[in-house]
């Protein structure tokens, strides 16, 4: 255990179990566009009224910090709502969602926030720290959306990452969608959510810092991906919750597919690399 994990003080973290926040944004019509395209979506003309894409809310009311309060990795500095974490890796690692309502262009969204409880487990990476937010999402018609998120923090390690173990081969799947994973969808995503983290966009950092092979493909990304896939296989219908957690890292420059097979609740869901091995999997109720 580096001594950065032994500083790790699990008592005074969940001090910040129950902090509470509230941000509002509002849906535009570019904004539409500009996911539907990213999404592989049909881009349309969007206007007032009109359903936004399920996942919509990533994009809404992003933190924003000037350019002396980041760290190293592209993140806000330790500390404010989210927990002051002395773990330097922080990745986005799953959760789950309730559809409720469509976000619609022109919508004035509120996004309010909980630290719901946070946890230390040990993984082969060393000491992991999960911290889970609930988020409720509303708009003038009410609640849209349920959402726990569930952010995990780890160590840092010196010199390339070990692989992980491979997830099970699934089994093959009834719906499948093949994509690539380059640098302009990397772009896009990061610029639609202001996501400054540069394990997405700088190669020299991910590859000689985190140690990573190459650019990491956004987890927020995959599970879009994942929603819109559930939706397009449910008659253009959101799920009723999707739940999905990451299972490995997704690289730059190789195709990737989105899968699906029917079950008798609802969906399995999974996004897997060019050699086929899962990379994020969903479960989605219909």
């Amino acid at each position: 255990m580096t001594a950065t994990a032994e500083k790790l003080d699990i008592d005074h973290l969940r001090q910040w179990i129950g902090k509470t926040e509230a941000v509002s944004d509002v849906v535009t019509a570019q904004l539409v566009k500009g996911l539907r395209a990213t999404l592989f979506l049909d881009i349309g003309s969007p206007k007032t009224g009109d359903a936004a894409p399920f996942t919509t809310h990533w994009c809404l009311a992003p933190p924003v910090y000037p350019a002396s309060q980041l760290s190293e990795d592209g993140h806000p500095k330790r500390g404010g709502f989210l927990p002051p974490v002395p773990l330097p890796r922080r990745m986005w690692a799953g959760g789950e969602i309730e559809f409720i309502d469509p976000l619609r262009v022109g919508d004035e969204v509120t996004r309010s926030s909980t630290i719901g409880d946070i946890n230390i487990k040990s993984g082969s990476t060393g000491t992991l720290c999960f911290v889970a937010v609930n988020h409720t999402i509303s708009t003038p018609r009410g609640v849209a959306i349920k959402e726990r998120h569930d952010i995990v923090y780890r160590e840092a390690t010196t010199g390339p990452q070990t692989a992980p173990k491979a997830p099970p081969t699934p089994p093959a799947a009834q719906h499948v969608e093949k994509h690539m994973a380059d640098t302009v969808l990397l772009f896009r995503y990061s610029a639609l959510t202001f996501n400054g983290h540069r394990i997405h966009y700088d190669r020299d950092y991910v590859t000689k810092v985190e140690g990573y092979p190459g650019l990491v493909f956004h987890g927020p990304m995959q599970a879009a991906l994942l929603v819109e896939f559930a939706a397009k296989l449910n008659g253009g219908k959101a799920p009723a919750t999707f739940a999905y957690r990451g299972l490995q890292p997704l690289f730059e420059g190789s195709e990737f597919t989105v899968n699906a097979n029917k079950t008798a609740a609802g969906l399995e869901l999974w996004t897997a690399n060019s050699k086929g091995e899962p990379t994020m999997k969903g479960t989605a109720t219909l």
